[in-house]
């Protein structure tokens, strides 16, 4: 260590290539984020107040919503908070803990991806024993796994990324505390750390991903086997929400991943889309694409308008 002092706060560098830009940004990220939470909060809303929707699909529907407000909550209040001329300065336990949220709620988020393509799956290929199937034990069983995985990999990874000693620079060059940033920054050597986030995060995002086209293979298959054409109709559209929702969390990290060189800011470009956007297409999607949670929604609305009324 010598006369190096142990750090006691981090400094997030932020977006890259973005001086100048602090304005617009503050109003893009603010007002998708606001966006984000309202529409959430008014797809858990409605979910809640239905009694015909509360059964497994939308029970995991609820969960998401609710994931869909939590994940980006972790990342994107800091950055309103730089992007309006405050500090970019966060804590070594600030860090950490946004480090650890990052991750569990990630975690937890893609292993319920993989649980409600389970659900269509037995919907659609098993329609007749469906509730004996996805009863409500089984639903919260797979809720308290997707919650173990999410709480192994968060503290695994955050285990392992700070337990190294850190002791200046303290600049991490990125918007948020994620473990390519943090990792440079160690005095001690960090590659056992970085062996263990690239395999943890590698091997649990192939296997959730891995699941997903599994259960949608079958689907495709029993699809196909339907006779006319308003049963398929009906079972595509029951799918095409929750495939549309997949594809834009999965397809940014894909895309990254098949770059030959690392560009840092297609990587921050990624990372806005995952954390910020994506929560809030979600919304979008469900609420557009789902007639039931459509119908419920009008109901919320109405019952907000006759209480301002009254």
């Amino acid at each position: 260590m010598g006369n190096h002092s142990l750090l006691n706060e981090f400094i997030l560098l932020g977006i890259p290539q973005s001086e100048g830009l602090e304005t617009v940004l503050l109003v893009i990220f603010s007002s998708i984020y606001l966006f984000t939470l309202l529409g959430n909060l008014l797809i858990f809303t409605a979910i809640i107040s239905s009694s015909t929707l509360h059964t497994p699909m939308y029970f995991f529907l609820g969960l998401l919503s609710v994931f869909d407000m939590l994940f980006p909550s972790v990342t994107c209040p800091k950055i309103l908070f730089y992007l309006s001329g405050l500090s970019r300065a966060i804590s070594y336990k600030g860090c950490a803990a946004q480090l650890f949220f990052y991750h569990l709620l990630g975690s937890m988020e893609g292993c319920l991806y993989s649980v409600m393509a389970y659900d269509r799956y037995v919907a659609i290929c098993h329609p007749l024993r469906y509730m004996v199937i996805m009863k409500p034990a089984v639903c919260v069983s797979l809720v308290t796994v997707a919650l173990l995985v999410g709480c192994l990999q968060a503290t695994t990874l955050t285990s392992f990324t700070f337990q190294l000693t850190y002791c200046g620079p303290n600049q991490v060059d990125h918007f948020f505390c994620d473990i390519p940033a943090v990792l440079p920054l160690a005095c001690t050597d960090s590659s056992l750390a970085q062996r263990v986030g690239s395999i943890n995060v590698g091997l649990l995002a192939l296997t959730l991903l891995f699941s997903v086209c599994v259960s949608y293979t079958h689907i495709g298959i029993a699809i196909l086997r339907i006779r006319s054409a308003e049963g398929r109709q009906k079972a595509i559209s029951t799918c095409s929400a929750h495939l549309t929702a997949i594809l834009c969390a999965y397809g940014p990290v894909i895309i990254i991943y098949l770059q030959r060189t690392p560009n840092p800011l297609l990587g921050a470009v990624v990372q806005i889309l995952n954390n910020i956007v994506s929560p809030m297409l979600n919304s979008l999607i469900y609420s557009l694409r789902n007639k039931e949670v459509k119908r419920s929604l009008k109901i919320v609305f109405q019952i907000a308008i006759f209480c301002v009324q009254e």
